[in-house]
């Protein structure tokens, strides 16, 4: 009932006349399933007669009394372009259109992290993309709680240039760009990701009902009245929380990013670092940093201010120009101004830092460095700052774009209709809090799509958490390890695959920038499970058993390729075992006739083994020679 007024409303809009409307994703230069029966859809009056004019045939429709219609048209070879004309009380062409393989590109930050992000890393990539064959539908951020979407309200399909490639996944496009090179078949990307998404949030309402506490939260969450309740708290109290900050920093007051001013009376700390390990301690608020440094000589052309990471805002000023802002802590800092505000000599350089929770200032392990042509400078080392004010912290916002259903509602429900070659997955940061339910989420997550979707079980390739944080001496318990270990377990499910990254990550960034390797790791397990290359070695070593024999553990592995390997030529490491007490403890670690054995003296009758159990477990080296990680694990003899 609540589709049909839906779409009622939508006939309305359109006019009298109601007019032919396609979806979003139905438009100008998109990339349809190659070898797959197609459901072409839209909407008109009620009885309406629908004609598609398609590759030299006439395909007909009538709409239903909700005013739907779909045409059925049979699979297609790759290739094109081809045109598509729809006729009713009025006429849509459609063009440029292609045949080839669909893939959705779903999950949090890390699949959504567009080419932008990276484009210093890969800017010959950026340089060179032209490529009309891979091609981006990019679904809006929306949530919804109330309905399941029939479309989206913007989107557009665009292709491969120097320019749209900035829009692109950075892990799609690389996974989209190893697939063409290899088949020459033209790859559609659908991106719909949302930064900080948990997985709860892309599962239906049917299948939200085997987590009773996710449904009663989303049951909450379709009262409107709840939702511009929270909003509204949540603005009061961010804006008298900036207001109160605004109105009583110092620095603000004073023109602290004055160049000529007085600061020989001001701490000095180094950076990167963070204020509460000096003399400042644990404050929030906002903090002024300044610091001097000299250019010999000014260049004719724009200068760049590289400020690594800043916990959590920052405003900059060189020599007492505002060049840049960021509101957040998580994007790396680039600012790109005009040379003319540089002078040859002595230089100031005046950062306004907000940080409202937690620990704040400068990542390390940053570059930070302000570059004018080819000559570069380095801005680490001692900074002078002063408070500006202090703030209580604060408090924590509601989320609600995360809470159960809703973005399924939203950004998955339009695409059931449209068909795909399968799912690729990148998220489970923002599951962390809770990994031990994460498998089960993604099995219901993973059948849910696949029973919406009436594709049978198609291939669904997912990325597991990269290293992250710091690493630790000694053996600990992680909430990462143990989600690596749940998404392990998801490959008990059908036709999944998992691209191991526990070498792709860093420590001080939840974004890593290595999109490449993430996205060729994809297309490997796809090249072997999709496309048909079954003798490609496409993972890593996966824990397949273990014997106890003595006072040691002999572990078995599948996907070994040609062998086993130490990476870096050294002792095996990355092992720990423990006995019944489970107290884990380093272990000796030694490839034997294709297995590994694990022992520690002090550990008499071992019963478990962990490998790569750690946020960030640097030492883990266990490789097969085609020098892809093995992937970590827990596994239990008793």
């Amino acid at each position: 009932m609540k589709k049909i007024i839906v779409l009622i409303t939508l006939f309305i809009s359109l006019g009298l006349n109601a007019q032919i409307k396609l979806p979003r994703l139905i438009s100008d230069g998109m990339i349809l399933q190659r070898d797959s029966k197609l459901k072409i859809w839209g909407w008109a009056a009620p009885k309406e007669k629908i004609a598609l004019n398609f590759n030299h045939k006439i395909y007909k429709a009538i709409t239903d009394e909700d005013g739907t219609w779909t045409i059925n048209l049979p699979p297609q070879k790759a290739g094109g372009p081809y045109e598509m004309i729809f006729s009713a009380s009025n006429t849509i062409t459609l063009k440029n259109i292609l045949f080839g393989d669909v893939w959705i590109c779903s999950g949090q930050s890390n699949m959504e992290l567009p080419m932008e992000r990276v484009k210093d890393k890969y800017s010959h990539v950026i340089a060179n993309a032209d490529n009309s064959a891979i091609r981006q539908f990019l679904v809006p951020d929306q949530y919804d709680f109330e309905k399941e979407n029939v479309d989206f309200s913007s989107g557009s399909w665009i292709s491969v240039t120097p320019t749209n490639i900035l829009q692109f996944s950075a892990v799609g496009y690389f996974f989209a760009s190893e697939i063409y090179e290899k088949y020459k078949v033209p790859i559609g990307l659908i991106n719909a990701a949302l930064g900080g998404s948990p997985a709860e949030s892309w599962i239906n309402e049917e299948g939200i009902k085997k987590f009773p506490e996710y449904y009663q939260e989303y049951q909450r969450f379709k009262d409107k009245n709840l939702i511009s309740q929270i909003e509204s708290n949540d603005k009061k109290i961010n804006n008298e929380w900036y207001q109160l900050l605004n109105k009583t920093d110092q620095g603000l007051k004073n023109k602290w990013s004055n160049p000529e001013l007085n600061d020989s009376n001001w701490n000095t700390m180094h950076v990167p670092g963070y204020w509460a390990d000096n003399e400042l301690g644990h404050v929030n608020g906002a903090v002024w940093f300044r610091k001097e440094f000299e250019i010999p000589k000014v260049k004719e052309n724009s200068a760049k201010l590289i400020l690594g990471r800043i916990v959590d805002a920052d405003s900059v000023f060189v020599n007492g120009h505002f060049v840049g802002t960021t509101s957040y802590l998580y994007p790396p800092r680039k600012y790109t101004f005009n040379s003319n505000i540089l002078r040859q000599g002595k230089n100031e350089i005046a950062i306004r830092v907000i940080n409202n929770s937690g620990r704040g200032g400068f990542v390390m392990d940053k570059e930070y460095q302000l570059i004018n042509g080819n000559d570069s400078i380095n801005l680490s080392g001692l900074w002078k700052y002063r408070l500006g004010t202090k703030m209580l912290p604060l408090p924590s916002q509601t989320f609600i774009r995360w809470k159960p259903v809703g973005l399924y509602n939203a950004m998955i429900a339009p695409l059931k209709n449209y068909a795909m070659k399968g799912v690729l997955w990148y998220q489970g940061e923002s599951s962390t809090k809770n990994p031990a339910e994460y498998s089960a989420l993604m099995e219901t997550l993973i059948t849910n799509w696949r029973k919406e979707w009436k594709l049978g079980n198609f291939p669904f390739i997912y990325v597991q958490l990269a290293n992250y944080m710091e690493s630790k001496p000694e053996p600990v318990e992680s909430n990462w390890a143990e989600l690596r270990q749940q998404q392990k377990n998801t490959l008990s499910v059908p036709n999944t695959a998992m691209a191991v990254t526990i070498d792709l990550g860093e420590w001080n960034d939840i974004h890593p920038l290595n999109k490449y390797d993430v996205g060729y790791r994809l297309a490997l397990q796809a090249r072997k499970m999709v496309y048909g290359e079954k003798k490609l070695i496409s993972s890593g070593p996966l824990f397949k058993a273990m014997i106890e024999k003595g006072n040691t553990l002999i572990l078995s592995f599948s996907d070994i390729g040609t062998g086993l390997i130490a990476k870096g030529n050294v002792a095996l490491k990355g092992f720990a075992i423990a006995g019944t007490d489970g107290k884990f403890v380093w272990a000796n670690a030694e490839i034997e006739n294709g297995k590994v054995i694990v022992w520690n003296d002090s550990v008499p009758n071992p019963i478990k083994v962990r490998y790569a159990w750690a946020d960030n477990p640097v030492e883990a080296n266990l490789y097969n020679k085609e020098n892809l990680p093995a992937s970590p694990f827990e596994a239990n003899l008793k």
